[in-house]
């Protein structure tokens, strides 16, 4: 069976594991949220290297498109609501960073 090479050296040797049933349920399950294989996020947690999960990904996509359609809605409304609107992008902001620095601990 072949595989892929991601760097320079090519991944050519293999390590079996035993789990439990809900370990490997739960593997896969992270593996999936993140958008890697098991195989990928095994090696990634055990040499130490970040890990973004494509949920969180996604999350900040669309917290950044809401953000964008609420400052259309100020705009089109000539300023109503103004203080509101200015405490929501503010919240939405926090959370893009929030998400954003969980990410550079990883």
């Amino acid at each position: 069976m072949p595989f892929e090479i991601r760097s320079r050296f090519p991944l050519d040797a293999i390590v079996n594991v035993r789990l439990t049933t809900d370990e490997k349920d739960r593997l896969k399950e992270d593996a999936a949220l993140s958008g890697m294989s098991v195989s990928e996020l095994v090696r990634r947690r055990y040499f130490g290297r970040p890990i973004i999960a494509h949920a969180d990904i996604v999350m900040i996509r669309e917290l950044r498109r809401l953000g964008g359609l609420l400052k259309h809605l100020y705009t089109s409304s000539n300023g109503e609501h103004a203080r509101e609107t200015l405490a929501t992008l503010n919240t939405l902001r926090a959370a893009i960073e929030a998400i954003s620095r969980d990410h550079q601990k990883d």
